[in-house]
């Protein structure tokens, strides 16, 4: 017999690091090319286009600086029925501007503007 225990903070914290890891490794090898078009450094932070955000989550966890907010919106769709639909809110005083959220999203809600 099988005892379940639940996940430590510290197993969930290991994890959420190989997957930062892993999503950066993908990032540069894919993205190299945007990568180098991008506004970045500290004159710059970005910014997400609420209509296209999906709350996804991607650009949370790669976004080392928790400048990334998620934030319950309402489901404009009548077709999809859900109670909570997550967007992403950037905080413009601990975004350094590193461009990582913009290369995480798949949907190209975020950009990088000017500060």
């Amino acid at each position: 017999m099988r005892i379940l225990t639940m996940t430590r903070i510290s197993d969930l914290e290991t994890r959420r690091a190989i997957e930062q890891y892993r999503i950066r490794a993908m990032m540069t090898a894919q993205r190299a090319g945007e990568r180098a078009k991008l506004k970045i450094g500290p004159e710059h932070v970005a910014w997400v286009k609420e209509e296209m955000c999906i709350g996804c989550d991607q650009c949370t966890i790669v976004c080392d600086d928790d400048a990334i907010d998620l934030y319950d919106v309402k489901m404009r769709s009548p077709i999809i029925n859900v109670d909570i639909n997550k967007k992403a809110k950037i905080l413009r005083e601990p975004c350094t501007g590193c461009g990582l959220c913009v290369l995480s999203c798949p949907t190209d809600a975020i950009v990088m503007i000017d500060r």
